[in-house]
């Protein structure tokens, strides 16, 4: 790997508002200074053939572990595990999933989340933040999570958890009938994202919900109230407005071909954020892993619970995105933008991170049009390379 990494000469790039043209990229202390059409003779450039493509990097915001360590396993070697291997796909930041445990084992996971963040050692993706995951969600589509330890939404909890977590927490999953109105206005107040997942709201609900401050739905269609004719729940509330973005799932598993079509003649392409969901088994053959502290099987690569319920994904964010573009017969810029604007845009961070623009982040992930993945960046740092 390149020590001295100055930037790209001449590559195939994804620049803002210009789509995929031929330029130089230099970039100092982390960031893009200039996007040109210079030829510097500087070996700290480097070049690639043509088949390759330089895009930002891409951002998941909804993702939970993979190589056999998970954002729940309170220890710095996991969270380094996690970091790495996310590399691998593309990810060059990301945000560190709990899900619903005891408040001890959150605080745990919390605390160790903490300490990684402030560490930020660019040894793969980086944490951009937490994503709270419950306890805030609704029994009836707990889904994978632990029901002895959900509970109602609640400001003080939400700021204990806060408090711990050293205001690390840029994203929480609730369920916003389960008293969800007063926690959905602070968050909106902090600048936390009120994402509506895990949750039997009524359509009605849902749409209050987004005029009091929810601007995400959590992996759109699963562990949520269906729509129907008579009452179109949270899928049907979250297609009527136009406002929210909605996460998914692109592994072809938790929804189907016609889903995906369905949510995109819907939302578009501005609204759509590509997630994986990935746990620890992602990256892993078939076979016998875990989440939460529940015994999850993964066979041919789908993994659940024992009794059949879907239990995150195994799924790369690369993958989902090829088989985004397939599905829905996206250009390679739009299919993209679905990993990296989108959520950049939901997150509120898209003044420096989720496009290719001078003054940005250096971010940059380094494909071909299949989606394989040779090289990603972080703030200017070489994190991964095949």
């Amino acid at each position: 790997m390149k020590n001295n990494f100055k930037g790209f000469k001449n590559v195939n790039v994804y620049v803002e508002g210009k789509g995929i043209v031929r330029k130089t990229i230099t970039i100092e202390k982390g960031k893009i200074i200039k996007i040109d059409d210079t030829n510097p003779n500087d070996e700290g450039y480097i070049t690639l053939s043509n088949d390759k493509i330089v895009v930002p990097g891409f951002i998941d915001k909804h993702v939970h572990g993979g190589n056999h360590s998970d954002g729940m396993y309170p220890t710095l070697e996991d969270a380094r595990n996690i970091s790495k291997t996310l590399a691998t796909e593309g990810v060059s930041s990301y945000l560190i999933t709990t899900m619903t445990q005891s408040m001890e084992n959150i605080d745990k996971a919390l605390k160790n989340a903490k300490e990684f963040i402030e560490e930020n050692p660019y040894i793969g993706s980086k944490p951009l933040g937490i994503h709270l995951e419950g306890p805030f969600i609704a029994k009836k589509y707990k889904g994978a999570q632990i029901e002895s330890c959900i509970v109602p939404c609640d400001v003080k909890t939400f700021e204990h958890y806060q408090k711990v977590s050293g205001n690390n927490i840029k994203q929480v999953t609730l369920a916003y009938e389960e008293n969800g109105k007063e926690l959905t206005r602070y968050l909106k107040q902090h600048n936390v994202v009120a994402s509506l997942g895990h949750t039997d709201a009524t359509s009605e609900q849902v749409l209050e919900g987004i005029n009091e401050g929810i601007t995400s739905i959590t992996h759109m269609f699963n562990a949520m109230k269906p729509l129907h004719h008579r009452e179109i729940g949270v899928v049907g509330g979250a297609l009527l407005n136009n406002d929210v973005y909605c996460e998914i799932i692109s592994d072809l598993v938790h929804v189907s071909k016609n889903a995906l079509r369905l949510l995109y003649k819907c939302k578009g392409k501005e609204k759509i954020v590509a997630i994986t969901d990935g746990i620890e088994a992602k990256h892993l053959c078939d076979g016998k892993y875990a989440l939460g502290g529940q015994d999850v099987f993964v066979k041919n690569g789908e993994a659940r619970l024992i009794d059949g319920t879907l239990a995150g994904s195994t799924l790369w964010m690369n993958k989902g995105l090829k088989n985004l573009k397939e599905v829905l017969e996206l250009s390679m810029e739009d299919t993209i933008d679905l990993a990296t604007k989108n959520p950049a845009k939901c997150l509120g961070i898209y003044d420096y991170k989720g496009s290719i623009k001078e003054g940005k982040d250096a971010d940059f992930a380094v494909i071909n049009e299949n989606f394989d993945v040779f090289m990603t960046i972080s703030e200017g740092h070489i994190v991964y390379q095949k």
